[in-house]
């Protein structure tokens, strides 16, 4: 992400740690309270648990920030210290720039009335309340009229693809018609970021890629600044902007889906990754180069476009093409440079897995 991009959310240095006695080990000065190795010894010996180990990271405004992992691995623990729905042991996470573990048990409540959007894998719909009453819930809790909540919460309905389902109950919907209720009502409170606790994994797997889309086409819509969790390492390369990759309660790897594919940080990355098709991951911005003199900018190829929709093209063409941003000419691919981008993944990827002996244990 673009440095110079507005934060909308900060993690800095979270640390949940459970056991009978957490506070302890940051009571030293600030120095030492984040030494990692040192509090890893301590809770180890007093049989703690960190949950979360010096968690760090910002979420531009606008951006899809995934973090996944393997069951036990901290991320959801993570995404619940972000909302204070669990309380972190230590660390700072600024919102708009304001610490919100140093809110009052008011503000926060009305910051995720009115700031935040969830949705977790169990949908959470009320049973006896209708499509429509359950998109409202939330807004009747922030005490708006019915005209204008049923209003607002009809629009959600018919966002999400549910029009004509408003008087149906929760039972009478399939699960990706359930799950669609769940981010409706989410969304209604319009929030400026939104939390997403693997919301797809309950589906089956048609019906899971049917709601990626869903959720990527929304996203195209309403531009949220979006946490989203999952331990689907193809749904992470579908949805993200950028990756973070966790283990045992540390963050290991931050990136982009290309950065984490073709340079990933260690083994435990290197076995996420090792049976991800490239050509879905690599995308023109990746590999382009500068633009030449002879090159044309005729129906240029979008930075975005992947390695898999862009080889077609080079296969078509005995020149290199352009790439464009949407606005402008911003460099050219070639054939070589695509093989090239190729060889350098799986290379970086075997020489990873042979520098660590394939250990993906701590």
């Amino acid at each position: 992400m673009d440095e110079s991009a507005d934060i909308k959310l900060s993690c800095r240095h979270i640390w949940k740690v459970y056991g009978d006695d957490p506070g302890q080990f940051f009571s030293a000065p600030a120095a030492a309270q984040l030494e990692k190795e040192i509090i890893y010894k301590q809770l180890r010996s007093t049989g703690h648990i960190g949950a979360a180990c010096d968690v760090s990271f910002d979420v531009s405004v606008g951006e899809i920030f995934v973090i996944m992992g393997l069951s036990g691995s901290g991320k959801s623990t993570v995404v619940r210290c972000l909302s204070r729905l669990v309380e972190p042991t230590f660390g700072e996470i600024l919102f708009n720039g304001i610490d919100l573990l140093k809110v009052s048990d008011k503000e926060l409540i009305e910051l995720r009335r009115h700031k935040m959007g969830m949705v977790f894998q169990n949908f959470g719909l009320l049973p006896h309340q209708t499509v429509l009453e359950n998109v409202a819930f939330p807004l009747r809790v922030q005490g708006i009229g019915k005209s204008k909540r049923y209003q607002r919460a009809r629009e959600m309905v018919d966002l999400v693809g549910l029009k004509g389902r408003e008087h149906a109950f929760p039972r009478e919907l399939s699960g990706g018609q359930q799950q669609r209720v769940g981010i409706a009502r989410s969304l209604a409170v319009e929030p400026e970021v939104w939390f997403l606790d693997e919301p797809f994994s309950a589906l089956d797997p048609l019906i899971r890629r049917q709601m990626q889309d869903e959720f990527l086409r929304l996203q195209k819509m309403l531009h949220k600044t979006i946490v989203f969790i999952t331990h689907d390492f193809l749904e992470a390369l579908r949805v993200a902007d950028r990756i973070a990759i966790m283990k045992e309660g540390e963050v290991v790897q931050i990136g982009t889906p290309a950065d984490v594919v073709m340079r990933p940080a260690d083994a435990y990355v290197t076995e996420f990754t090792k049976d991800v098709p490239r050509v879905k991951v690599i995308k023109a911005e990746d590999f382009m180069q500068p633009v030449s003199a002879e090159i044309s900018d005729a129906n240029p190829i979008p930075a975005h476009a992947t390695l898999e929709e862009v080889l077609p093209l080079l296969a078509q063409s005995s020149q290199p093409l352009a790439v464009s941003d949407g606005l402008k000419i911003v460099g050219e691919v070639s054939a070589r440079a695509a093989v090239t981008a190729l060889a350098s993944a799986d290379a970086a990827a075997s020489t990873q897995a042979v520098a660590t002996g394939g250990d993906l244990g701590r």
